[in-house]
């Protein structure tokens, strides 16, 4: 009888000493577990949240955009064309931010690589998260009412709210398309040609064949640096249900089709280059470029696909401004 008790006694504290090794387990929602101890959130986190290195994809539309507009004349509507990045970047940080509280509450956050997750992290409330980039939301609909304003194109009113329901519906939602392989149609209509040809369209209200080619452009290079984020989240991606293009094709052809979104844009500038011969000049992109693809098709951590993203994004600047240059040289 002794022995027996002393015997339950034993496996009792083995079972608490393996409690303590054991690491604390918690729910996927943030909203439901406890506030991690990372310490407290800084400036720094909430800038990383929004996610700067994607900020170049709200540039480089408005800057093909508007030099596709100067081409067609020697007036130069700056304000409008202001007024046009503000709605880019103000939407492309609400999206950051949204999907930062989407993703948060899903719990397809919990072992993201990159940028801090404030929501997933639980260090910041997934209601300020989701307010915060519903201010942003409301910055680029202030921006964009204001343009509509100037130049009295009140039917931009529909495009501008449809912009910011599908940044929403991207990963918002029962039912975000994001999660369902339709992101790269997402970020290519409303970041490639939306985002181009509605900078054109307000400044000159006429769409000339080189705002068409820029927008491809634009739209391509987008889809590429999601594409570089998805397959840098393609394992936990997987693990959540999150059937993004990447999980649904695989990393072989994700590998291709990034390789093909990068390129394409330069086969396009050579078409460019026939009208105006300075665009020759964003061959020089691929130095950015090239280097992202080799990560691409090399990397062993999904770390260092962050690299490949911030190059993808920086080639798409350097493109943009490439194409301006020539446009208004």
């Amino acid at each position: 009888m002794a022995a027996s008790s002393q015997r339950r006694k034993s496996a009792s504290k083995k079972k608490s000493a393996s409690a303590k090794r054991r690491p604390n387990r918690t729910s996927g929602n943030p909203a439901k577990k406890p506030i991690v101890e990372l310490g407290p959130v800084t400036a720094r986190d909430w800038i990383g949240a929004a996610r700067l290195r994607t900020l170049p994809l709200a540039v480089a539309p408005v800057l093909i955009g508007t030099g596709a507009a100067r081409s067609t004349g020697p007036e130069f509507h700056w304000v409008i064309a202001l007024a046009c990045l503000a709605v880019s970047v103000f939407l492309q940080i609400g999206v950051n931010f949204t999907n930062d509280y989407s993703d948060g509450i899903r719990g397809a956050d919990v072992h993201r690589v990159g940028p801090v997750r404030l929501t997933a992290s639980g260090r910041v409330k997934p209601r300020t998260v989701l307010v915060t980039g519903l201010a942003f939301f409301a910055l680029a609909a202030v921006a964009g009412l204001a343009i509509v304003i100037r130049t009295q194109q009140w039917w931009m009113l529909a495009v501008g709210a449809a912009c910011i329901l599908a940044a929403w519906f991207y990963t918002g939602g029962k039912r975000p398309y994001g999660y369902a392989g339709l992101g790269e149609v997402f970020v290519f209509t409303f970041f490639g040609l939306v985002a181009t040809l509605g900078t054109t369209w307000v400044q000159i209200f006429d769409l000339p064949q080189q705002a068409w080619i820029g927008a491809v452009a634009a739209g391509l290079f987008a889809c590429a640096v999601l594409l570089a984020n998805n397959l840098r989240d393609i394992d936990q991606d997987r693990l959540v249900g999150k059937r993004t293009l990447t999980v649904l094709i695989g990393r072989r052809a994700t590998q291709v089709l990034f390789t093909l979104f990068v390129l394409a844009p330069f086969a396009l500038s050579t078409v460019i280059a026939l009208l105006f011969p300075i665009a020759w000049i964003a061959l020089l992109a691929l130095l950015a470029g090239l280097p992202a693809i080799l990560i691409v098709w090399t990397y062993r951590k999904p770390a260092e696909l962050v690299i490949a993203l911030a190059l993808t994004s920086v080639t798409a600047l350097l493109y943009a401004g490439a194409l301006f240059w020539a446009f208004v040289g």
